[in-house]
């Protein structure tokens, strides 16, 4: 006679964390049966300690803010400095820029008063007039060059005259046909237009070329 087949075993398991009865929490049980996990070396089953989370020092994580504020503001120090070195110096060009343009456009007048000056016409009230409009723009920096018996310099002579003469170590200026000016220590507004001398060996007295050709022969 044929047995009748064994029916497996079922476990129903309440895993509900409220009671339905008493509406409590309930306090979670060990699972016998629930898989632990297993040490990777130990070989013992035990459940993997959770790694706790590293604490942070108030301190440090304030002194990290704190120099962090402290380099922005620093970086924008800096760029404002420079901004302003910037602007500072764009205001004088413009500023240097303008006084050059007015200022070259009376270097004509300038020429005419030095002109009257050298004939004796400069007399009177034209010669005050003439004397404070030179001490204004002296004082605004214009600076006349160009004189005899000084050396002569290609940036800021413009000869327009050549001879020699013994009479000078160098290239010299001799005359000065035009007054050059500059404006400040750099700005040169116009050269100055000049007669420039070299030097030339003097030429051997005659009996001395004479003995010389003698004592040659």
């Amino acid at each position: 006679m044929t047995q009748p087949e064994e029916q497996p075993h079922v476990v129903v398991r309440d895993r509900r964390r409220i009671d339905p009865e008493t509406g409590e929490v309930r306090t979670p049980a060990v699972d016998a049966d629930a898989p632990v996990d297993e040490a990777p070396e130990g070989g013992g089953r035990h459940a993997a300690p959770e790694a706790e989370p590293a604490e942070v020092d108030p301190a440090a994580e304030l002194k990290a803010q704190l120099d962090e504020r402290t380099a922005d503001l620093q970086r924008l120090t800096a760029e404002y400095a420079n901004y302003r070195k910037r602007v500072e110096r764009d205001r004088e060009l413009v500023v240097a820029s303008a006084k050059a343009q007015v200022i070259n456009e009376l270097l004509a007048v300038l020429d005419d008063v030095e002109r009257a000056d050298a004939h004796g016409d400069l007399t009177g009230a034209f010669k005050a007039v003439a004397d404070k409009l030179v001490a204004t723009l002296t004082k605004s920096g214009l600076e006349p060059f160009g004189h005899e018996g000084e050396e002569f310099d290609p940036t800021v002579h413009e000869a327009v005259q050549h001879s020699t003469s013994p009479d000078v170590s160098g290239p010299t200026v001799t005359a000065v046909l035009r007054r050059g000016y500059r404006l400040g220590e750099r700005v040169v507004l116009r050269p100055a237009l000049v007669a420039v001398t070299d030097h030339e060996p003097a030429a051997e007295p005659a009996e001395a070329t004479e003995a010389t050709e003698q004592q040659q022969d």
